[in-house]
C-alpha cells in the first residue's frame, strides 16, 4: 500500500467509468411527481441550474469554461438539457450528450439535495435511459467519482451499467479559486493556504 500527498488547495477523487451496450430490461421505476422540461436557452439559466444541483458535490467543470466554450457545448444540437421540475421549481438537471455518433453520455444527472433519498433518483435515471436509447445508439456511458453522492455508483450499477474503467483525478479546489462559495460541500474539508480567509458572500443552494 502506498499514499501520495495531495497538495494544499487541491482535491483528489477516484473516477469510475460505466457503460451499457443494450437498453436494460429492468422494470420501470416508480412514478414521481417530478417532470422533465427542456431548459430554456441561455448561459445564465444553465449556470444557475448547474450550481443549484451540483454545488453540494463540487461540480465545477462547466463553471470554469468561458462563455464561448460553454455556449459551444450547450447550444450544440447534439446536446439535450432538461430541468427537473417540482411544480414551478427547478429540482434537478439532466444533460444528454449525443455528439459522438452511436453513443450517448449521461453528462450530468442530479437532483437538488432536498429531493435526494425519496426515490426520485430512480425515476430520473430511468427517464435518462429512456431518452438516451434512441434507434441509432449502441452505447450509453456515464462516470461518477468519490466526491459525488455516495449512492451514485450503486444506483448506476443497479440501473444496468457495468464499470469499465477507473482513474484518479486531481484539480484545484473550486471553493478556493472563486468558482463555488466556500460553504459548499461541508462533507469535504476545506484545506489550503487561504482556507481560513473570510468566506465568499454567496452561499450554496
Amino acid at each position: 500500500m502506498s499514499y501520495a500527498a495531495v497538495p494544499d488547495g487541491t482535491l483528489a477523487a477516484v473516477v469510475t467509468y460505466l457503460e451499457m451496450h443494450a437498453a436494460p430490461a429492468n422494470s420501470p421505476p416508480p412514478p414521481s411527481p417530478l417532470t422533465l422540461q427542456p431548459l430554456p436557452p441561455g448561459l445564465d439559466a444553465y449556470r444557475g441550474l448547474f450550481r443549484l444541483v451540483g454545488a453540494r458535490w463540487l461540480w465545477f467543470s462547466r463553471l470554469a469554461r468561458s462563455d464561448a466554450e460553454l455556449a459551444a457545448i450547450i447550444e450544440d444540437p447534439g446536446v439535450d438539457i432538461f430541468a427537473v421540475m417540482d411544480g414551478g421549481e427547478q429540482a434537478g438537471l439532466l444533460e444528454l450528450d449525443f455528439r459522438v455518433s452511436g453513443q450517448c453520455e449521461l453528462a450530468f444527472v442530479g437532483l437538488v439535495p432536498e429531493r435526494a433519498g425519496q426515490g426520485h433518483g430512480r425515476w430520473l435515471l430511468g427517464e435518462a435511459l429512456r431518452l438516451a436509447w434512441r434507434q441509432d445508439i449502441h452505447r450509453v456511458h456515464v462516470h461518477t467519482c468519490t466526491l459525488d453522492h455516495p449512492a451514485a455508483l450503486a444506483a448506476y450499477c443497479r440501473a444496468g451499467f457495468t464499470p469499465c474503467g477507473r482513474a484518479v483525478e486531481t484539480f484545484p479546489d473550486p471553493r478556493l479559486n472563486g468558482l463555488l462559495p466556500r460553504d459548499c460541500a461541508p462533507q469535504v474539508p476545506l484545506l489550503g493556504t487561504d482556507a481560513t480567509a473570510s468566506p465568499a458572500p454567496a452561499s450554496c443552494a
